[in-house]
């Protein structure tokens, strides 16, 4: 799965997840298998992320340029 995933449906999550924002996925082959997500979202505080079900989430494949600002910004 990409680096990268875009929020599709932030139910239950409004304060933590924005529709349409695209979120740096953190690897955790633990929850993928158990189909959920490890990202980083608004709230940042927590360095390691927060699980989410992978559902809400969808791959997206972004140039190099994009990645490092991304990264950059703490994305």
């Amino acid at each position: 799965m990409s680096e990268f995933v875009i929020c599709i449906n932030n139910e239950g999550n409004p304060a933590s997840l924005i529709v349409g924002k695209v979120y740096r996925r953190l690897p955790d082959p633990e929850a993928e298998s158990h189909n959920m997500l490890r990202v980083i979202d608004e709230d940042k505080s927590e360095p390691d992320g927060y699980l989410y079900p992978a559902s809400m989430f969808a791959p997206v494949e972004l140039p190099e340029e994009v990645k490092r600002a991304l990264m950059a910004s703490g994305c």
